[in-house]
Parts: structure tokens; sequence; C-alpha cells
């Protein structure tokens, strides 16, 4: 498992987001305090709001995906 903290800053940016997890065939999900959704749910992505850090969980090898969400990726 590997495991990213990331961030939007609007909604064009988790679209762009979906469209490249949507990708891969590798399970993921989103975590910020108690809730936890699937990375690929646009619905839950929203429910997470904007400008708040989040861990994404990656089930699987993220090589190329870290390089492809690395403009997401919280410092």
């Amino acid at each position: 498992m590997n495991c990213f903290n990331v961030t939007f800053r609007n909604p064009d940016e988790i679209l762009s987001f979906l469209n490249t997890v949507e990708k891969y065939d590798i399970a993921m999900d989103m975590i910020r305090g108690r809730l936890t959704i699937n990375a690929k749910s646009l619905l839950g992505l929203m429910n997470l709001g904007l400008n708040n850090v989040a861990e994404l969980r990656v089930y699987g090898d993220a090589g190329q995906l870290r390089q492809e969400i690395s403009r997401y990726i919280a410092a």
C-alpha cells in the first residue's frame, strides 16, 4: 500500500484527478478524518471539499500514478 497526502484547490482539479485515477485498475481510497471514500467517486471527492488535505491510499503499484498526480500531492 502506498499513501500520499493530496489537496484540491478547485473543482477542475478534482475532475482532472478523477480522469487520471480512473485509468488505473487499482483500488484507491481517500481518507479525511473519519470519512473514507472511493478515490474514483466524483461525489465522494467533492464531499472531501477544497483546500483540505486528504490521504490517498493506493492498494497496488503506484509508481506511474504518483508521477501523474504529483501536482495534487500536498507539500
